[in-house]
């Protein structure tokens, strides 16, 4: 029986590079909040193949450690940041973000994306201590994933879960706020709309419009068209009520 490919793995092999689901509009509102400078020490956690790292240190010269689980997307990382000719600014490594090797207070920011919404309740508590861990005080954590602001979702979760092969826990827009605050952070500000991952507006503004079409034209090859169809039908029909959140948190 063929393993069923999980749903990010399938539109990065697509071509599409911003895989959050908010896009690049909920990643903006995050820098925003960030307040990056070129003295900035960044981690981002889950950093895939390092879109957002080489665009935080081509815009502010800022140094980024970035961590992935995936070696094969740490070795697309690792090309994207030669070709960006970013050797001495960006680094990536294969961790746990829930055993980050890295010391205490570390990091002015730490920005991770469509994540924390794949880990279950534990698993989401002991990653977000270990960000505060490595956070210096004052340090800002800014996060992008899934969630909702309806009542009885769950079957419109289980269909996600079976959509995009994952099983995923995005939470309720007041229960990701309270999981920040339960932690330790002093302040925590909210940013949440629909989804744009796979509607057509939001993709050409992720992807430009060749990049929409290139992605579109590949997604409908015989080989993908089953998956790429159904992902399609479901976050712009059934999964409407799905939400992206962004978290800016302060330790």
């Amino acid at each position: 029986m063929t393993k069923k490919e999980v749903g990010h793995n399938f539109l990065a092999r697509l071509g599409k590079k911003r895989l959050r689901p908010g896009g690049i509009t909920a990643t903006n509102w995050l820098i925003e909040q960030g307040q990056f400078s070129k003295d900035s020490h960044v981690l981002e956690v889950a950093c895939n193949m390092c879109t957002t790292s080489i665009e935080l240190a081509q815009t502010y010269g800022c140094s980024v450690e970035g961590v992935d689980r995936d070696p094969k997307a740490l070795e697309k990382a690792r090309a994207n940041i030669c070709e960006a000719g970013l050797d001495e600014l960006v680094h990536v490594q294969q961790a746990n973000a829930m055993k980050l090797p890295f010391p205490d207070d570390s990091f002015d920011i730490i920005i991770n994306e469509a994540m924390l919404t794949m880990l279950g309740d534990e698993a989401k508590i002991k990653a977000i201590k270990e960000y505060l861990r490595v956070l210096k005080p004052g340090g800002r954590l800014l996060t992008h994933d899934v969630s909702f602001t309806e009542e009885r979702m769950e079957e419109q979760l289980a269909s996600l879960r079976q959509t995009i092969n994952a099983n995923v826990e995005p939470l309720h827009v007041a229960d990701w706020q309270k999981l920040f605050e339960e932690q330790g952070f002093s302040s925590v500000k909210l940013n949440y709309g629909k989804m744009t991952l796979m509607s057509i507006p939001g993709m050409i503004k992720d992807e430009g419009f060749w990049g929409t079409l290139r992605i579109t034209y590949r997604g409908l090859k015989k080989e993908n068209r089953q998956q790429f169809l159904k992902m399609y039908r479901f976050f712009n029909k059934a999964g409407k009520d799905l939400t992206y959140i962004a978290v800016c948190s302060t330790k």
